[in-house]
């Protein structure tokens, strides 16, 4: 990246390369998903590459299987809430919204992204909190 654009954003970013699983939320009435790779993570936003293309302004869910563990034996994951600010066939980047780490098995995800504790875009205006805010 040219130094000039890295320079504008609010935080550093970190290249780190995590598995990530994705889902659209809102009131589309098909959801889509998809898995892929971070690309690199700051305190706000996630650039990662995707399956699939995503339109920017999309609201998204993500899970990252964390690289620390609790113990030896309990996975963790980052589950945040967002939205698609830039996207290009085969990557994407979300400006993180909210976010709380779930604590998940050695070898599994945990549950789906669905049943996770974040907000969905009806039960954010007030009716649910998130553990985590970027903000």
């Amino acid at each position: 990246m040219n130094n000039a654009i890295d320079d504008q954003r609010p935080a550093n970013r970190f290249p780190i390369e995590l598995p990530i699983r994705f889902e659209t939320i809102g009131r589309r009435k098909s959801q889509e998903s998809g898995l892929g790779q971070t690309i690199n993570i700051s305190s706000n936003a996630i650039l990662f590459t995707t399956d699939q293309f995503l339109n920017p302004g999309y609201r998204v869910k993500v899970a990252i299987r964390w690289p620390v563990r609790l113990g030896t034996s309990v996975g963790l994951q980052l589950v945040a809430l967002g939205r698609v600010i830039w996207s290009e066939q085969g990557s994407a980047a979300i400006e993180i919204q909210r976010h709380e780490f779930h604590t998940c098995s050695k070898t599994t995800w945990g549950p789906s992204l669905s049943a996770g504790t974040l907000p969905t875009e009806n039960e954010e205006h007030g009716v649910a909190t998130a553990a985590g805010s970027s903000r």
